[in-house]
């Protein structure tokens, strides 16, 4: 049950424009693949890139230093680990939940490889949020633009851990960059919200003492034109024989570099 009815609003805000990010029913039925999946390689290549080259930025400072030594961390949202698995030396257990079984598989082999003792839980959250204990300290980063019930998500989260919980999101919704793709293929505009605040204000009406910073995202979207159309490409609902085209289009366009995200990250205790 939210806690007052301020919270009900904004949760219903947030809900309403997540929504608004629908693809258009006429679009998607002719996509090639589903422009909302995410690539299992792309993800491993991030988690192994943040474990060979330990961040510093506010994420990772605000849960290291509420991480008892050996304590346990649930990282939901988890992906292959790219937001806890830096912290292996940390870590007595990791709860990992998400939606995503190969994901899941890729955590639990690098977790393995680190020593870090794991527990996976597939399944979205916060359904699954009785698979797994409290926690000392908890996680989820680059998630909550995929969750409609975000108060629900937030009160769970909370609910199941001791002490710190951690979120890290972009600035703007991940899939903003390529409104100018969206206008020129299909005559789509896409929206504006929700943002970073909209998170913010219904953690803050919700009862959370929230901290928040921000930074700029320390790694590129993309390494190359050609990297940018094959995502692109899928997100857009193009068939992938239009890749070379939807490059051209995105330099065209002066979409390229694609400028780095602003990262926020959000916590309380």
């Amino acid at each position: 049950m939210l806690v007052s009815m301020d919270a009900e609003e904004l949760a219903a805000r947030w809900r309403d424009r997540l929504d608004s990010w629908a693809i258009p029913h006429e679009i998607l039925a002719q996509a090639p693949v589903d422009p909302w999946s995410h690539s299992p390689e792309r993800f491993g290549t991030r988690t192994d890139r943040a474990l060979a080259e330990p961040d510093d930025g506010p994420t990772m400072t605000r849960l290291a230093e509420a991480l008892p030594e050996k304590g346990t961390l649930l990282d939901v949202g988890s992906g292959p680990g790219a937001s806890s698995l830096p912290l292996h030396a940390r870590i007595g257990h990791l709860y990992a939940v998400d939606t995503s079984g190969p994901m899941l598989e890729g955590l639990a082999a690098r977790a393995e490889k680190l020593g870090v003792p794991v527990t996976t839980i597939e399944g979205r959250w916060p359904d699954v949020a009785d698979q797994v204990p409290q926690a000392d300290a908890a996680v989820a980063a680059h998630v909550v633009y995929n969750v409609p019930d975000l108060a629900d998500f937030l009160l769970a989260l909370d609910a199941r851990t001791q002490g710190r919980v951690v979120l890290e999101l972009p600035h703007r919704h991940p899939m903003s960059w390529m409104t100018p793709l969206w206008q020129h293929f299909h005559g789509v505009d896409r929206p504006v919200r929700p943002i970073a605040e909209d998170c913010v204000a219904l953690a803050a009406a919700l009862g959370f003492n929230v901290q928040v910073e921000e930074r700029e995202a320390p790694l590129e979207r993309f390494t190359s034109l050609e990297e940018l159309a094959a995502s692109a490409v899928r997100r857009v609902c193009l068939d992938p024989s239009r890749t070379e085209e939807v490059a051209r289009t995105a330099a065209e366009l002066g979409m390229w570099p694609v400028p780095r995200d602003r990262w926020v990250t959000i916590w309380w205790e």
